[in-house]
């Protein structure tokens, strides 16, 4: 029984609520329960070699080995992966993932991590160096971000990434909510295309998450948000740009909405925050997103992307301190004293945030102009590249993540076929595309014209071999076609699965 076969060709067809209904009341059944995990299975076999790839190439750990290894070892076992590794980014083959890369950069990193390692801003009377630190990254993201152009206080935290500051935000929303609105059943306007720490946000405190469509532009549709709203509604969501598309949501809309209204509104400009400040400096046609518009209350935006910040650190800002304190955990009465995080973390890493600190302030606003000048100037000639090949067309109007997909062919079987040219992109459904998220590594000379020429030599062999499966096309043309998540959910979790499997 091919369960892939009869999935793609019997109940993708269906209605979404009749195919999922058919298949819910049918899974159980043993035959059909096995040619399922059989499916799954097969597939989770094929990708392991990529998950783990040091399978018999380097010695595994079950349990705590009964005589360490010795530092020389190990070091020399850590360089040799950093080298396999390297290579996959270096060269600008990866979407996203290393915003700088440069070697004197990620050295001067290194070494400021090291003089912090064992910095721990729970502690603030051991280290008060991070509350230097943390603080003035909050001032200067805040400052890059409209604070200087509000009478309003504007204020926030150093969190471990876009995740942790989304999710801070919307705890902030609904508590705040339930203190001073007496809302208990909270709900929460996201876009479809906003990331999905947003979902996540929404099932780890229990908000009703009310999705709103999207127009042939890629951009939120005001009409539907307004709409949208509930006596209920604590905070509604745009992003700046969304992470699938790279476009930006029409955020002085619907933040003016959100005001009136009288509910929050967040910009998530984690991927953005650090790149749309300087690109309307340089003359780019950005529109407001920041605290200037009266109606936006919180934002987020991540130093570890172009920030060019080491990985594990982004900013929450909001507009006021009130607002803040509801993300706080405090407990009074603990036998193990006065107890206080403003995050979600107790101990966290210092010597992150003062790596971040020290990429700030040495990169200073020339050094963010200019990366982002590079940037952009790359991502308009892969732009027009793309719209040179008569069978790709690029959704919506990005600045620099670049979503192309196709009316011709499954394109996911172009992501395969430039994976074995050695590209790293992004597959992304609802519609099926694939993006690429132009960095620093990308701007390098020559990477564009790579980029290019791949992509057409990649179009052209799907073309005249359009049966050709390769490794991930199936795997993502199931996410994008079963209409029933549940199976889509399983599939993820057999991958997280596999990823904590020792080798």
């Amino acid at each position: 029984m091919d369960i892939q076969l009869i999935l793609d060709k019997y109940l993708s067809r269906l209605p979404q609520g009749i195919a999922t209904r058919i298949f819910n009341s049918v899974k159980d059944i043993p035959f059909v329960k096995k040619a399922v995990e059989k499916e799954l299975n097969a597939m989770m076999a094929e990708l392991e070699g990529s998950i783990k790839p040091y399978k018999d190439k380097l010695d595994s750990f079950a349990r705590i080995p009964e005589k360490g290894l010795t530092h020389k070892g190990i070091l020399t076992m850590m360089e040799d992966i950093k080298k396999q590794e390297m290579a996959k980014w270096e060269e600008g083959y990866v979407s996203g993932a290393v915003y700088h890369g440069d070697d004197k950069h990620i050295d001067f990193l290194n070494k400021i991590y090291a003089i912090n390692s064992q910095s721990n801003p729970l502690h603030s009377d051991v280290w008060p160096s991070a509350a230097k630190f943390e603080s003035e990254i909050v001032a200067m993201t805040a400052d890059m971000l409209g604070a200087g152009r509000t009478k309003d206080e504007i204020c926030g935290v150093v969190s471990s990434g876009g995740t942790e500051s989304i999710l801070l935000a919307m705890k902030a929303y609904r508590d705040r909510a339930r203190k001073e609105k007496k809302i208990t059943k909270p709900e929460m306007i996201v876009p479809v295309t906003a990331h999905a720490a947003f979902d996540k946000a929404a099932r780890y405190f229990n908000i009703k998450i009310i999705h709103i469509p999207v127009g042939d532009d890629c951009r939120a549709m005001v009409f539907a948000a307004k709409k949208a709203i509930t006596k209920n509604t604590i905070v509604m969501v745009g992003s700046s740009p969304c992470f699938p598309h790279g476009v930006i949501d029409p955020i002085e809309e619907l933040s003016e909405i959100a005001r009136k209204k009288g509910i929050g509104f967040h910009t998530d400009a984690c991927l953005g925050g650090f790149i749309l400040p300087w690109a309307e400096k340089l003359g780019y046609d950005v529109p407001p997103l920041d605290f200037r518009l009266p109606g936006v209350t919180s934002i987020s935006a991540d130093t570890h992307k172009y920030g060019y910040a080491a990985k594990g650190t982004s900013v929450i800002l909001y507009r006021g301190a009130a607002l803040r304190r509801y993300q706080y955990f405090t407990i009074t009465d603990w036998p193990g004293g006065l107890y206080f995080s403003p995050t979600f973390a107790g101990s966290r890493p210092g010597a992150l945030s003062s790596a971040c600190w020290a990429a700030m302030v040495s990169m200073g606003e020339k050094g963010y102009m200019d990366a982002t000048k590079k940037i952009l100037q790359t991502a308009a000639k892969i732009k027009k590249g793309i719209q040179k090949i008569p069978e790709l067309k690029i959704l919506g109007n990005p600045m620099w993540v670049i979503a192309f997909a196709s009316d011709s062919f499954n394109i996911y079987q172009v992501m395969d076929q430039m994976g074995q040219k050695g590209w790293s992109l992004n597959g992304l459904h609802k519609p099926a595309c694939v993006h690429i998220c132009v960095t620093l590594r990308h701007a390098r000379p020559g990477v564009a014209q790579r980029f290019l020429k791949d992509l057409q030599t990649s179009v052209d062999f799907v073309k005249a071999n359009p049966d050709e499966k390769g490794q991930m096309a199936p795997v993502y043309g199931m996410a994008a076609t079963i209409p029933f998540r549940g199976l889509v959910g399983e599939m993820m979790e057999k991958y997280i699965d596999l990823i904590y499997k020792v080798e």
